[in-house]
């Protein structure tokens, strides 16, 4: 199908996923038109997601466009932003309608859930890869970032950890085709769920915080580096998922939890809260006692 066919066909499964309040114009002009609400600070990052580095190719197109959205739409979380609008722009091998629309209908589920509109983008043929750019509203001045962290503060992560590690490792992520195929670690490779209303309870609150996509050890380790502390985790209380392992949990990546950081008791969040351990001032990470290696995924990792 040609590319303007294939676009009408996203903006119909899209459907409301495309309208929000702050949406002036959305899918169909050359470029969308936002407002920013008063006394409020604009957000933004953005995901190149790519086939069968970020995602299975053969998986589900409804699948891909779930977890494209979640996982761009995390990095707002971390920074206690909500409430905005996601651009997307697909590079297809190919102008399969049905599959594009799947894909869309996954993306327009994530987006209503986060309360999110997406408001347009762009097609391109090439191999297959999305590019997503995530936009949110924080009060101005009151973002949470990764500087911030003080020594006597306590470490929190929201969830379980190492599923979706375990899920990339046991290697059978390809073969799912729809959430009724999805048992608990596929469910959480492809079903992860973006903290935005978390991220928003702890603006004030928090000292620091970070999304946990590389892994807890690494990502926490950003804000060790930004903040200039270093923390002592406790390995009995690291919330590892059912399924995987205590490696995973602290390596694997692809959680898209919030780690954060606070000096007093946090405020009741709708997921589960595990204080993991403190922050203190030696640099460096360390699990009951003894020196932890920070590392996770990266791209281009020799």
């Amino acid at each position: 199908m040609k590319e303007f066919l294939l676009i009408d066909r996203i903006v119909a499964a899209l459907g409301e996923a495309a309208a929000g309040a702050c949406v002036r114009i959305g899918p169909g002009d050359d470029a969308a038109v936002t407002a920013t609400p008063p006394g409020m600070e604009l957000v933004s990052s953005i995901d190149a997601l790519v086939a069968d580095v970020h995602f299975p190719a053969a998986a589900g197109p409804s699948l891909i466009g779930y977890r494209a959205i979640m996982v761009s739409a995390s990095d707002l979380a971390a920074m206690g932003a909500a409430g905005g609008f996601i651009l997307v722009a697909l590079n297809l091998p190919e102008g399969d309608a049905d599959w594009v629309a799947e894909l869309a209908r996954g993306m327009a589920e994530a987006a209503d859930q986060l309360g999110l509109a997406v408001v347009g983008g762009n097609i391109a043929a090439g191999p297959l890869a999305m590019t997503v750019s995530v936009h949110g509203f924080a009060p101005t001045g009151q973002a949470l970032t990764r500087a911030g962290a003080r020594v006597g503060d306590d470490v929190f992560v929201t969830g379980h950890l190492g599923g979706a590690a375990a899920a990339v490792a046991r290697g059978d992520l390809a073969g799912c085709q729809s959430s009724g195929d999805l048992d608990v670690l596929s469910h959480r490779y492809f079903r992860p769920r973006a903290r935005l209303s978390e991220g928003v309870r702890l603006l004030g609150l928090a000292s620091s915080a970070i999304d946990l996509s590389d892994g807890l050890l690494q990502d926490l380790s950003h804000i060790g580096e930004r903040s200039g502390v270093g923390f002592d985790l406790e390995a009995p209380a690291i919330p590892v998922a059912t399924g995987a392992t205590l490696t995973q949990a602290l390596s694997g990546g692809d959680d898209y939890e919030l780690c954060f950081t606070m000096a007093t008791a946090p405020p009741p969040l709708d997921v589960a809260l595990h204080r993991v351990g403190r922050v203190v001032a030696k640099p460096g990470i360390r699990l009951d006692g003894k020196a932890a290696d920070p590392s996770g995924y990266q791209h281009f990792a020799l």
